[in-house]
């Protein structure tokens, strides 16, 4: 690259959302011809992107094309966490993007989050899981966090690139988070916290967990009542991180099981209050779905980039291949898809901005864009023959980290659950 990262970016977190515009100019990704101080619209509905989130989205895609694809093989054979990228992009301000301005950090919002989360992902999901974790990690700070809380744990998100995770997912508890086991125990000016969560990304490089737990002993007590959520310091004696999971896809990530030995977890690290916990974790989700689910969308989009390119190319029967109606309509199918994932999520994202309740939408973008990633990346498998079935070749590492998709932050079953409970209850109100 023409100047180094560090130069271009060196103070970026602390400068408010402007930063990440200069990084654009510095990068050379937008022409300074296309700036302007106003998004363009057509009266209160519009599909174009203002300037200032063209040049989010230029600044991402550039790296991703030019610090995370010529490594990805790299990372998904070796299972190495990507720190050196993850910092560059905390250096550019590509990491933490939604945290308030008051705090030091960008506060752009969802919409905007989607916008890099796409192109991030084009390069490589396992890179992105990796950084969007983060936002799932630091969500519940974000919505029931108090002041002190909120300067203390996210603020040193931005003093220094460091890593934190969502401790929910139990090896008796994923879909159905009320059967969640780990409780913590009130004792004096403390809680007792004992359990084991698994699966648990970004779990062996975290500084800091969001943990959920059972405060409530009733079996009986509803689930909205039952539980707490904590933040709880990786270095905080009794916490056990287990051994690097070996997954099927996105393997750049890291995925471990967290133990919880008699953890003394300060009661001023509660987040809102006793039994808010349960909302608290689930109403991150509401904030979060929608840039996962841009993240399937961007791996959808590089699966049907490596399909069309590899169909203009391969010739079978002295034609190109994109040329037989067999392969044409899988590529228009490719499309359809696409397309249909990537405007609801970004209906979803607008939805959170405009302060209004999206369960619903997210949903609907996080089944469908996981959906539409596994049968794109499927086809592109297709289109290529034999060759896609060869690690040579990215579409079969592409099929692999797709997969994901139907299944953490809610699996594409327990998506529909939710999208039938909502349609149904607007459905009764009338």
């Amino acid at each position: 690259m023409a100047m180094s990262l560090s130069k271009v970016s060196s103070g970026l977190i602390r400068q408010g959302k402007q930063s990440l515009c200069k990084a654009a100019r510095a990068f050379g990704t937008v022409p300074d011809s296309a700036y302007s101080t106003s998004a363009q619209g057509s009266g209160g509905f519009s599909f174009e992107l203002s300037d200032e989130q063209k040049e989010y989205q230029q600044t991402a895609r550039k790296f991703a094309r030019e610090e995370i694809i010529p490594i990805a093989a790299h990372h998904d054979q070796t299972g190495e966490y990507p720190w050196e990228v993850v910092k560059k992009a905390w250096e550019l301000g590509l990491v933490n993007m939604h945290i308030p301005q008051e705090y030091g950090g960008l506060g752009l919002g969802t919409f905007e989050s989607c916008i890099v989360t796409e192109e991030i992902s084009y390069g490589c999901t396992g890179f992105q899981t990796a950084i969007e974790a983060n936002s799932l990690g630091e969500m519940p700070v974000i919505l029931a966090g108090n002041p002190e809380q909120k300067k203390k744990y996210l603020g040193r998100m931005l003093e220094e690139p460091l890593m934190c995770a969502y401790c929910v997912t139990e090896p008796v508890a994923g879909s159905d988070v009320s059967g969640i086991k780990t409780k913590a125990e009130k004792k004096g000016d403390h809680y007792v916290l004992n359990g084991q969560k698994m699966w648990i990304t970004n779990g062996g490089v975290a500084n800091w967990y969001f943990v959920l737990a059972r405060t409530n002993p009733d079996p009986k007590c509803p689930a909205g009542k039952a539980f707490t959520g904590f933040i709880v310091d990786r270095d905080s004696p009794g916490v056990i991180v287990g051994r690097k999971e070996i997954n099927m896809g996105q393997r750049a990530s890291d995925t471990r099981g967290i133990t919880f030995e008699d953890v003394l977890v300060p009661a001023e690290n509660v987040l809102g209050q006793e039994g808010l916990g349960f909302r608290l974790a689930m109403g991150a989700f509401d904030k979060t779905r929608p840039p996962v689910a841009s993240g399937a969308v961007g791996l959808a989009q590089r699966a049907f980039d490596e399909a069309t390119k590899y169909s203009m190319e391969r010739k079978t029967f002295g034609k190109l291949i994109c040329e037989h109606q067999a392969v044409s309509f899988m590529l228009a199918d490719m499309a359809i898809g696409i397309e249909s994932a990537r405007m609801v999520t970004q209906r979803a994202a607008w939805e959170i901005d405009q302060g209004r309740r999206n369960t619903y939408y997210a949903s609907i973008a996080k089944c469908l864009a996981g959906d539409v990633a596994n049968k794109t990346a499927s086809d592109a498998v297709q289109i290529f023959g034999g060759n896609g079935f060869n690690s040579e070749y990215p579409v079969e590492k592409l099929m692999r980290d797709a997969k994901i998709y139907q299944i953490y932050e809610g699996t594409a079953q327990i998506q529909r659950i939710i999208i039938s409970r909502e349609h149904l209850n607007k459905a009764a109100q009338g």
